[in-house]
């Protein structure tokens, strides 16, 4: 984030390093390029909350935290932020195998359509992947 007033927490420090962790130095650096007060204040919140708070707690581990996450994104059809989360489960180390019986799961508990997407950015994102590392 942009140099602020505001003194940082240790739970916003926290939240800051999982969240780059977990989503990528290209994706935090660009969003804290984005200007303006109400835009910082919102990225403050959430990584203090979202991230500190919630992906900091000790009882589940982040791969595990990533399958819940792409769950509740799909079901709820939050495709940008299913996307993001997509390339976090595969930085957290959720192998495909993982992200596909999740998606299973998404299936039955919220409707095939929410499936259909869910596997539709699944294979854009690994071929994505595929392309860069070139494996």
């Amino acid at each position: 984030m942009p140099q602020s007033t505001t003194q940082n927490t240790p739970l916003y420090d926290a939240g800051y390093e999982i969240r780059r962790a977990v989503l990528g130095d290209a994706f935090v650096d660009a969003t804290a390029a984005q200007p303006g007060d109400v835009h910082e204040a919102f990225q403050r919140y959430i990584i203090e909350y979202c991230w500190g708070g919630c992906w900091g707690r000790d009882a589940l581990p982040r791969p595990t935290r990533s399958l819940l996450v792409l769950a509740i994104t799909a079901s709820l059809g939050r495709w940008d932020e299913f996307e993001i989360h997509l390339r976090g489960a595969l930085r957290n180390g959720c192998s495909v195998e993982e992200l596909t019986d999740t998606l299973f799961h998404v299936a039955i508990y919220a409707g095939v359509p929410a499936a259909v997407s869910a596997f539709k950015y699944l294979r854009n994102v690994l071929a994505a992947e595929q392309d860069q590392t070139g494996e």
